[in-house]
């Protein structure tokens, strides 16, 4: 018997000894595959933005980004990793925002929009 074989084989022991009866083994191994795939699952859902807290603009800069912009901003809070900013552009359309904390571009914008009871939802990348 050669190396793998006997971790093969103590896997399986510990298995049996672990699972006890037939009637238990499908559940435990359901319940530790969806064990595996909550954990794969949660890794790849990333933040939006990744940036170190160093390298991070003040929260004195974004209301200044946002004015700059004409924006009136009701709320500015962290979420996924960005700012995100609650309020309305120069039109008074109200909107929300994630902007990159190192950069201060925006990374996401949705627009509430009146007419079609929705949010218009844009997605810009580096490039814009």
């Amino acid at each position: 018997m050669d190396q793998s074989d006997k971790c093969t084989s103590t896997a399986w022991t510990f298995w049996l000894a672990a699972t006890g009866s037939d009637a238990v083994r499908p559940t435990v191994l359901a319940l530790s595959l969806l064990m595996v795939m909550l954990r794969a699952g949660s890794a790849l859902a990333g933040d939006d933005c990744e940036v170190p807290m160093d390298r991070w603009r003040t929260r004195e800069a974004v209301f200044t980004m946002a004015e700059g912009q004409g924006w009136t901003i009701r709320r500015v809070k962290i979420d996924d990793g960005c700012y995100e900013i609650r309020g309305a552009d120069a039109q008074g359309r109200a909107f929300k925002v994630k902007i990159d904390p190192e950069t201060l571009e925006i990374v996401e914008q949705e627009f509430d929009d009146d007419d079609d009871k929705g949010h218009e939802r844009r997605r810009h990348s580096g490039s814009d």
